[in-house]
């Protein structure tokens, strides 16, 4: 699979900056979906005893949605939107990837409405689910910046 946007320029399409990056290659946009792959380096500040924290996995979901949306922005022609997690609700986790490890992470747009995009993440690592949400992202407007 060949990517959108690559780890190293992925800055461009999220108001996230280092080191609370926690998103890497926008791999495709399709449809209502995304999806990113995220290699976990040791020294993340989300790395905890050697796993990724749930925390990490939710921002990695947040930034996943940033992701598509800043790609959206750049494909019309108009600047990124800031976006603030709003609620985030039916959680499952399954396992924390260890660090020094790549997970993959799909969301997907079940409804954009009055600056709210509500999403549903999920994040596996070799196939396999390790969590899955769904999240409430609020956009703000270019006049609140």
């Amino acid at each position: 699979m060949s990517n959108l946007v690559s780890a190293e320029k992925i800055t461009d399409y999220i108001p996230q900056r280092a080191p609370f990056v926690m998103v890497g290659d926008l791999l495709k946009r399709e449809n209502n979906q995304a999806i990113s792959q995220f290699y976990i380096g040791e020294n993340n500040i989300l790395v905890k005893d050697g796993e990724f924290t749930v925390s990490g996995l939710l921002e990695n979901i947040a930034q996943t949605a940033a992701a598509n949306a800043g790609y959206d922005c750049y494909l019309k022609n108009i600047p990124v939107p800031l976006g603030f997690i709003g609620a985030i609700s039916k959680v499952s986790v399954q396992a924390l990837p260890k660090a020094e490890s790549r997970v993959e992470t799909k969301i997907e747009v079940l409804q954009e409405i009055f600056g709210i995009t509500l999403i549903k993440g999920e994040v596996t690592q070799n196939n396999q689910p390790i969590i899955s949400c769904q999240m409430k992202i609020m956009i703000q407007k270019e006049s609140e910046q």
